[in-house]
């Protein structure tokens, strides 16, 4: 991001009490009322500053609110601790703050009556109090946003209800007494959507913000994201969307599709400085320079030969320059890059960095073994001493999350990561390297880049940040493109992949009944994306066009069917496959075979194991992400009882076959690779229903780690979906029970007694453990605990984190308790339908 409007705020919450800091902002404003400067301190905090002031200031101009808390909370005149010297920039560093904001100290206006901080922000906060509000994230994002608002949500007496994965309920609880704040996926925001439009409770929301609002042009995520936007904009004329970005390119159309004012402002809390290295100079990126860079400084550093040769890019000494007292990311292209970098730095650093923070440092190891049953990854056992670590897909929830909390913390100074931190979590840091120009064998993207370069600089901590792009001679004028080129274009994907979006899109519109005339869905198509683009996504067909070949395969796939009225007009309406299909948001392109699928488990579905439940719902679109390793299924296949193997070769894949392909045999008769796949698939997760050690089950599979949790995380989300596909259908009834447990089983992956304390965000297994062990058996125990307590008593547990998880859970026992109040009001409401005389 060029701008996180989020930066620190999780941080802040997650700290102590948000109003409490506020409150403490407040009586530094009096103290400095009684000192030398109260016509500044009053001009913070006036009415005349909030309003008046705020509507005719430039957009540069903060809310008073912010500088006031800038200055007293975040402290940006505090000196960096130690190593500021060592920049590309050292003269930018004592800059004033009047440099930065220039409009600070402003003309003193007639005084009115006094409101604290505190209730400027409660009133911006409760002003749509009748009203909910939902906000779109994505799952890396979501679980941050969560914990940051829960203490949010306590002190102002509204919900936070998450819906990712499998949380989440359809349709939500009406809500009569309480407000509710929906953190959702694109995906589970979808279909929130669809359950609000088809209960007509859809403008009981009030608000409707979207972070990262590029993603409409991501493939099927963004098809996904536009259409319910457009749902939302053609179905309500009282819900307000804001939506935010850094890289957009083309913002009059996005305008035009939301029927939106547009805001811009480049206010960045900390300078940004970028520039690129090339051979032993550091260029300064100047777009107004005809060669786009200006020289900036010589590297100075002096290299080994055998340093020279393993690190030939200058990384060590790019990196030496910040760490450890400040903080760095670099990216790389691909994951095994990152964990090469991570290593190889290391071998070159200075044995003091073993003394930075040692202890910390030791808890950490000590805990990535904890929460690995015992195993540790090689890779982080020999750089975690030295305060470095890698970030990448291939990390567990686990280690993921302690990684973070251990960055966050200053416990590591640097990680080596790929591009997906970029868009992921917001994990700042004084200087971002990129490595190369390139993610995995494709060379960056404008947008992409200013992801990456926008995690430089940390508000509060630095007073700028600067980003270094390594470049090799062959790739300088392709840089020079990247670095002084316009933001790329976002783009409609409703035809993305076959059309996919599209054909989901006019699916759901019949089955919600939106649209049940070809002119009705061709009247909704004009007001999406893809009809503000229409000349340049779809310049071949029409609107008209693309509407009837769209029913016209739905028709064909058995999903909606057509009638005629007593006027001869012909209507459209949704099978109940096709009811399923969207209410389950299952793949189009997978509904039929699906359904044939547990069609054909009815028949002899096994129920002395989970095996044949788990074959059910492993996910189709990734059981072609991994070849079989056929000695390994067949020592899994043999290790199964005679049901189970029995069920194997019911659903396609007999022992024989297995051992054949062990062997090394050819095989006479073709197989069903999709079905050979994903039994191997379910083998894994069946693996880590029974041993819950992801470790032992990675290396029992020789699959990495991270693909493992992946998979288990995918298998969760699609078993809900299958969950709500087979309610729709009567012939699956005796699905029902048997997928709802077995989906909270997969969710988290523990021993019964810890799901409830899992549920709470924020709390893995490792931690569940201990705090089980501790006493704290339930999730009202945890509501009702006592931070300072928790600290002493659970090992490796910070003031910051207790408050976290206190929070998260006294507002899931919260939502708990008013869900079970809503139901006792609705079933003693007299009825509407009374009969009378």
């Amino acid at each position: 991001d060029d701008e996180d409007l989020f930066e620190g705020y999780d941080s802040i919450v997650a700290d102590r009490s948000f109003l409490a800091k506020l409150e403490d902002v407040e009586l530094q404003v009096r103290q400095c009322q009684d000192q030398q400067t109260p016509n500044v301190c009053d001009d913070y905090l006036s009415d005349s500053i909030i309003v008046e002031h705020f509507r005719a200031s430039s957009p540069r101009a903060l809310p008073s609110s912010q500088l006031e808390f800038q200055k007293a909370i975040i402290t940006p005149n505090k000196e960096p601790p130690g190593g500021a010297h060592n920049t590309s920039t050292p003269g930018m560093i004592n800059h004033s703050r009047d440099a930065h904001h220039p409009d600070l100290h402003l003309k003193r206006t007639a005084p009115k009556p006094r409101r604290s901080m505190k209730d400027h922000l409660k009133k911006v906060l409760l002003d749509n109090a009748a009203t909910s509000s939902t906000l779109s994230k994505t799952l890396l994002q979501k679980e941050a946003v969560v914990r940051g608002l829960s203490g949010f949500g306590i002190e102002l007496d509204f919900l936070v209800e998450e819906y990712a994965g499998s949380k989440g309920k359809f349709p939500p609880v009406k809500r009569r007494n309480k407000t509710s704040l929906y953190i959702t996926t694109i995906e589970k925001g979808h279909s929130l959507v669809n359950s609000l439009i088809e209960t007509d409770r859809l403008d009981n929301i009030g608000l409707v913000v979207v972070d990262e609002l590029h993603m409409l042009g991501d493939g099927n995520r963004g098809a996904i994201l536009e259409v319910t936007l457009s749902k939302i904009l053609y179905m309500s004329k009282s819900i307000q969307i804001i939506g935010m970005s850094a890289t957009l390119g083309n913002i009059k159309d996005l305008q035009d599709f939301l029927r939106a004012e547009n805001y811009t402002d480049n206010f960045r809390p900390v300078e940004l400085k970028e520039y690129v290295k090339i051979k032993d100079s550091i260029y300064e990126v100047d777009p107004r320079e005809e060669a786009c860079f200006r020289f900036s400084r010589l590297l100075l550093f002096k290299y080994s030969s055998a340093m020279q040769k393993m690190d030939p890019d200058h990384v060590i000494a790019l990196a030496t320059e910040v760490i450890p007292q400040q903080s760095c990311l670099i990216f790389c292209a691909t994951k095994k890059n990152c964990e090469n970098l991570a290593g190889m730095i290391c071998k070159y650093l200075n044995k003091e960095f073993l003394n930075h923070r040692q202890a910390e440092k030791t808890r950490l190891l000590l805990e990535l073994k904890s929460s690995g049953k015992g195993s540790v990854c090689p890779v982080l056992q020999k750089t975690v001493p030295f305060g470095l670590a890698y970030h990448h897909s291939g990390l567990t929830s686990d280690e993921r999350k302690l990684v973070e909390e251990a960055y966050s913390a200053g416990v590591l100074c640097l990680l080596t990561c790929t591009s997906t931190l970029a868009a992921g979590v917001n994990l700042p840091a004084r200087r971002v390297i990129l490595r190369s120009p390139y993610v995995a064998a494709d060379f960056l993207k404008r947008s992409q880049y200013k992801q990456m370069v926008g995690r430089a600089g940390r508000a509060g901590i630095d007073t700028m940040g600067e980003s270094i792009l390594i470049l090799q001679d062959k790739d300088i004028n392709m840089a020079k493109t990247l670095l002084c080129a316009p933001i790329e274009k976002c783009y409609s994907n409703l035809l993305h992949d076959g059309g996919r979006g599209l054909l989901s899109l006019v699916l759901s519109l019949i089955g919600l009944k939106i649209s049940t005339t070809v002119e009705q869905v061709r009247d909704f198509l004009n007001g999406t994306l893809l009809s503000v683009q229409e000349a340049q996504v779809t310049p071949e067909k029409s609107l008209w066009d693309l509407a009837v070949e769209s029913i016209e395969t739905l028709k064909q796939k058995s999903l909606v069917v057509e009638s005629s009225d007593s006027n001869s007009e012909t209507l459209l309406h949704i099978t109940r496959l096709g009811r399923a299909t969207f209410k389950g948001s299952v793949d189009l392109s997978f509904s039929d075979v699906l359904y044939r699928d547990l069609s054909k488990g009815l028949e002899g579905l096994l129920l002395n194991s989970f095996l044949h439940l788990v074959y059910l719902v492993t996910p189709y679109d990734m059981v072609l992400q991994c070849k079989p390793d056929w000695m390994i299924y067949f020592r899994q296949f043999t290790n199964l009882s005679p049901s189970e193997q029995k069920m194997a070769a019911t659903v396609g894949v007999p022992e024989s076959f297995v051992a054949r392909k062990a062997a090394g045999q050819s095989v006479r008769k073709p197989m069903d690779t999709v079905v050979v796949n994903r039994l191997y698939m379910a083998l894994v997760l069946y693996s880590l229903l029974k041993e819950t050690n992801l470790w032992i089950v990675s290396e029992r599979f020789q699959l990495t780690r991270g693909f493992v949790q992946t998979l288990l995380s995918s298998a969760s989300a699609f078993g809900s979906s299958v969950l709500h596909f087979t309610e729709e259908l009567e012939e699956l009834w005796a699905y029902k029970a048997l997928l709802s447990e077995l989906t909270r089983r997969l969710t988290y992956c523990v021993q019964a007694e810890l799901i409830p304390l899992m549920e709470v965000t924020g709390v893995m297994e490792l931690r569940a453990k201990q705090l089980f062990s501790a006493g704290y058996k339930t999730l009202a125990h945890l509501a009702n605990a006592d931070p300072q307590i928790l600290v002493q008593t659970i090992e490796n547990l910070f003031k910051k984190q207790a408050n976290q998880i206190v929070a998260s859970a006294k507002m899931l026992l919260k939502e708990k308790a008013e869900s079970l109040q809503e139901e006792v009001n609705d079933m003693l409401m007299l009825p509407t339908d009374l009969p009378t005389l």
